[in-house]
């Protein structure tokens, strides 16, 4: 009974979705209150309908209900309730109802929370929202239902993917989802307005709290993937360029430009045109990258395996979504205009150029993505293109875009002054100058582009506090009073600040960890001691084990500093029962901002061998850790009032009300 709730529940949101299509819009266009009022009462009801049918799916995946298909090829009874829980979205049919869930969640949000958004334009949201989620619906009842039944009922389920087992899968995809899907909103308001005809500086405003939220969880959901293929999958490797992860970090590039654009929309009133085709194209690269996970076209430790149907109804949806919104830009651009003038050197000037690098650099990884795929359909022949591709088109693009980051925040709005922010600069530059020559030293000129690197990164970090000093007095008022500037200044300056620090540190762990790590691969049997990170790694043997539902080859080492004995990591072989699959568990100790792994290969034929792969990688937690402090500065940008929406007019209002001090 549960099950067919689950599934009734679906099919009454798709009719809610399609009432929410249709009467908000025709409120809009007739003037019509009370129809523009039901796109939030649908948009609301719509989410909990969805959210009732995906409580059902866990349900049946907690009691493992095998009678139900979804639960039988993903599940078992053995497996951890942990794993029965995020085994829900670690296929393809529960991972689209988590897809379709979180963007009815962002409908109903606009709907609870955008009090202050005109009528009109709220009302052509959630109607171009439920567009979206009708589309999806009817993808997943009509070739994706995760509440598909079998007859008779299998005793056992054949287990989830063991390399989905793990904790990640409880954080990794429903972030990149928020993320993913919360562009959708943004696409919602660029299609919305262009409607309506009518985009200025308070659309921007409007807009650009729902894009930042996107992008924070984007950003984590990034990075939690990295660190989740990293550690899983035992490679020792933190980015592949994998397709899948290229689908995600488009997106990302993309979404960042269009939250800098959006900036300068709503201080000056210009770049309407592109920050509209911004939103658009934003979640247009969404919705590509869940037409190569769910399409069957790539192979891929992160893709779907599905059958070609999915995939010709998802490039439905994308082809009329994406072609749909860039028509109607098409017919409408030329009638917005252009907005406020300003200088080449201005803050507005830096914000183009951030946002023509970052735009750049994304249409780089999209060809490098698309071109195979493109080769293959028309010429058939298979290439790959790997990381040396990427490596040498994206970074030259993100290395002058590094170097001129810490200049924007400095330079005024309308007309800059580049010598005075220069000036400000001195100390920031000079502190990277002593920390490239240190680094110089360290390696004897031996790693001159590592010098540079990490010269960059403290050039970023050093150039991002500066801003803060500068405006806070510090170096031209007492301490005290400086400090009370700085509690007091916005906490969007805090953001911007704390999001480039972000990408320094990034910066850092990743010039760090690909420069001087280490890598040995040996075959080593009980006793032997290998030289990584400046331990003596002394191999201990190897333990069998049995698991809820796994068997393991548990090796375990001990860490020497000379004669002292410092820790013991253990390394596994898993193999899991029910689907025969090996998989690795590295051992991973973390020694500050850096750490030693290891992780095990195939035993050897002569009983105790067994091949061991060693690492030592220097400040590569920083390559994460630095995009949790751009999140985090990203969460304070969000907290400041100015950036809520309809803030500066409820303030207003208040003001208004308020009566006049006595003289």
């Amino acid at each position: 009974m549960i099950v067919e709730t689950g599934h009734y529940a679906l099919v009454l949101a798709l009719a809610v979705a399609l009432v929410q299509s249709v009467l908000p819009l025709a409120g809009a266009r007739l003037g019509d209150g009370r129809l523009m009022q039901t796109g939030t009462n649908t948009a609301i009801l719509g989410f909990l309908l969805l959210a009732l049918s995906f409580a059902c799916l866990v349900t049946a995946h907690v009691q493992s209900d095998f009678s139900v298909l979804n639960v039988f090829e993903n599940s078992n009874s053995a497996k951890p309730m942990l794993y029965k829980v995020t085994g829900v979205w670690g296929n393809h049919e529960g991972s689209m109802l988590l897809w379709v869930l979180i963007l009815g969640l962002f409908g109903a949000l606009v709907a609870g929370f955008g009090r202050d958004l005109p009528a009109s334009l709220k009302a052509n949201v959630l109607s171009v929202q439920a567009w979206i989620t009708t589309a999806f619906l009817l993808f997943i009842l009509a070739t994706s239902n995760p509440f598909q039944r079998l007859s008779p009922a299998p005793f056992e389920g054949q287990d989830l993917n063991p390399v989905l087992q793990d904790v990640g899968l409880a954080i990794h995809p429903p972030l990149l989802y928020l993320g993913y899907v919360g562009f959708s909103i943004a696409f919602s308001f660029a299609v919305a307005a262009l409607i309506d005809g009518r985009i200025d500086a308070a659309w921007a405003r409007w807009v650009r709290p729902w894009t930042l939220v996107a992008w924070i969880f984007l950003t984590l959901g990034i990075a939690m993937g990295s660190y989740w293929a990293y550690y899983e999958l035992g490679w020792g490797g933190w980015w592949f360029w994998d397709p899948v992860e290229n689908a995600s970090f488009m997106p990302w590039l993309s979404g960042t430009a269009l939250l800098h654009s959006a900036l300068v929309m709503e201080k000056r009133s210009a770049l309407k045109i592109w920050t509209v085709l911004l939103a658009i194209l934003t979640f247009s690269l969404s919705l590509l990258g869940t037409f190569l996970v769910r399409s069957g076209v790539l192979t891929s430790v992160h893709a779907f395996a599905t059958d070609p149907t999915r995939g010709v109804f998802i490039l439905a949806i994308l082809a009329i979504f994406v072609g749909g919104s860039l028509a109607l830009f098409a017919f409408r651009a030329a009638a917005l205009e252009a907005g406020g003038l300003f200088a080449p050197i201005s803050r507005e000037g830096a914000l183009v150029l951030n946002n023509l690098f970052l735009t750049t650099a994304a249409a780089t990884v999209l060809v490098g993505t698309l071109y195979p795929l493109v080769l293959d359909v028309l010429a058939g022949t298979k290439i790959s293109v790997g990381a040396p591709f990427f490596n040498m088109t994206f970074g030259p693009l993100m290395l002058p875009l590094l170097a001129v980051v810490p200049f924007g925040p400095l330079l005024a709005w309308k007309r800059g002054d580049l010598m005075a922010a220069a000036q400000r600069l001195w100390a920031a530059a000079g502190l990277a100058l002593v920390v490239v020559i240190a680094v110089l030293a360290y390696t004897r000129g031996g790693k001159i582009l590592a010098a540079l690197g990490i010269g960059l990164a403290a050039w970023l970090i050093l150039g991002s506090l500066t801003d803060l000093a500068g405006r806070a007095g510090f170096g031209r008022v007492a301490r005290g009073v400086a400090l009370r500037r700085l509690a007091g200044l916005p906490r969007s300056a805090f953001g911007t600040a704390l999001a480039h620090l972000g990408l320094g540190i990034t910066l850092l762990g990743i010039v760090s960890v690909v420069t001087f790590q280490t890598e040995l691969i040996t075959t080593m049997t009980p006793g032997q001691v290998v030289e990584a990170g400046g331990y003596a790694i002394r191999y201990e043997g190897t333990e069998k084990r049995q698991g809820p539902n796994y068997s393991e080859d548990a090796a375990r080492f001990t860490l020497m500093r000379g004669t002292d004995r410092v820790d013991t990591m253990e390394s596994a072989r898993r193999l899991y029962t029910a689907r025969q699959q090996p998989t690795t568990e590295a051992g991973i100790r973390t020694e500050l901002f850096s750490q030693l792994y290891i992780a095990l290969g195939d035993a050897g034929a002569n009983g105790g061998a067994t091949v061991v792969r060693v690492w030592w990688k220097p400040l590569v937690t920083l390559v994460w850790l630095g995009a949790v402090v751009m999140a985090l500065g990203g969460i304070a940008s969000l907290s400041d009032r100015r950036l809520r929406v309809g803030a500066p007019a409820r303030s207003r209002r208040r003001a208004l009300l308020q009566p006049e001090p006595a003289e």
